[in-house]
């Protein structure tokens, strides 16, 4: 079961927010919208789809990796290595 499983419905909810935020940003641009305008849109859709990031990310340490230290094994240096490998991308953006 993913680690997001008990987030699920909140994080469609929030995944469909920024989704209405993209399209609001298209006709931002379709009807020529002052630049700073749609920048400051799109900094508000980028920090939606960070805290998206950061509760996937949560779910995953809480859950994921947290069953695979408890199952002990390679599978948990696996996981840790998994969210470091994903903290280093989430940096990068």
């Amino acid at each position: 079961m993913a680690g997001y499983h008990d987030d699920k419905d909140q994080l469609l909810r929030r995944l469909r927010r920024v989704e209405g935020q993209i399209r609001g940003l298209q006709r931002m641009v379709d009807a020529d919208t002052y630049c700073i305008d749609i920048l400051t849109q799109v900094s508000a859709a980028t920090k939606a789809l960070q805290s998206v990031a950061l509760s996937l990310l949560d779910g995953h340490l809480s859950h994921c990796v947290q069953d695979a230290i408890a199952n002990g094994g390679g599978e948990a240096d696996e996981k840790v290595a998994e969210a470091s490998q994903a903290i280093a991308r989430l940096m990068r953006a």
